[in-house]
């Protein structure tokens, strides 16, 4: 299904990107309109519900469109000092600690980076034009603003390594690495902010797999809030992020370049990197769901495998 962005919007979107580059800062205005993507959003039907409905005169099954689309749960920032999100109006709750005197990303010559980061709910925004047009639409299950995690209150996890230093995923060559073939940009485990990386930007994703990797399960030994619900009748919320899988999560760059397409990481370093440091991306997962049609749901038929 193709969605044709109206001409305000685009218009819009236009705008708060040159407003982003001329201010070397994002606001919320910009980033609600960045969620105007079609791309990312991947809106489509992938199969039936079938729902029991009662009255006092009997029973009948009823049935409903299955569908499937993304949508944008978090706006995840990596930093290096405190007070650079560059989510301007939300750097009150984005204090961190210091991340080291700064090179240029051009002339980063330390192999360990250090950054600060942040996960909080997207805005959402422009997005809600697009889900209407389509008739039914799911729910995100996080709330925009609300932090889900902030390295700063994770203290001795992201700067101590505490305990994930000792787990098999983070002693173990080769496991859980952001990598395409022979191009490594950093392991996944410990989920600290310290990322063996010479190059900025791939430093910074690192971070943010990472940031996304410990919010989207339960039961982790860090400091955050999970956006991990299991879903109910007629409603199916997204798995667990895994690197390189971009069927169950994305990554579109808002900072310090603005996109409106999607991908996982590895992808293509922009031309444009951070002169500060700084990075962030909106954090798009799948959601699968059908609209209610009686007080039973019964079960549910995929036309084909996602």
């Amino acid at each position: 299904m193709t969605f044709k962005i109206p001409r305000k919007l685009t218009a819009l979107c236009a705008a708060l990107t040159f407003v982003t580059t001329a201010q070397g800062n994002i606001n919320t205005a910009t980033i609600m309109a960045s969620s105007a993507s079609p791309s990312c959003l991947e809106y489509k039907v992938v199969g039936t519900c079938f729902w029991l409905f009662c009255t006092y005169f009997g029973c009948k099954v009823r049935t409903s469109t299955k569908v499937r689309h993304f949508l944008p749960e978090m706006v995840v920032s990596a930093y290096n000092h405190d007070g650079q999100n560059p989510w301007s109006e939300m750097n009150i709750v984005s204090q961190g600690v210091k991340g080291g005197e700064y090179r240029s990303p051009q002339k980063n010559y330390s192999q360990l980076t250090f950054k600060n980061a942040t996960a909080l709910g997207h805005p959402q925004g422009a997005i809600s034009s697009l889900l209407k047009s389509t008739g039914y639409y799911c729910q995100s299950q996080t709330t925009p603003f609300v932090p889900y995690f902030l390295s700063s209150l994770d203290y001795f996890a992201w700067r101590q390594n505490l305990p994930e230093m000792f787990y098999p995923e983070a002693l173990t060559p080769g496991v859980r690495e952001v990598r395409s073939g022979a191009d490594t940009w950093g392991n996944i485990f410990p989920r600290g902010g310290a990322v063996t990386q010479v190059h900025d930007y791939k430093a910074s994703a690192v971070i943010a797999q990472r940031v996304a990797d410990i919010v989207s399960r339960n039961g982790q030994l860090h400091i955050y809030q999970p956006a991990a619900r299991t879903g109910g009748a007629g409603t199916w919320y997204p798995a667990p992020v895994k690197e390189g899988n971009a069927k169950n999560h994305k990554w579109q760059q808002l900072f310090p370049e603005m996109k409106q397409s999607c991908s996982a990481f590895p992808d293509a370093p922009p031309a444009m990197l951070s002169e500060k440091g700084n990075y962030t991306w909106a954090l798009w997962r799948p959601y699968k769901c059908c609209k209610r049609r009686g007080q039973t749901f019964l079960y549910s038929i995929d036309w084909y495998n996602e």
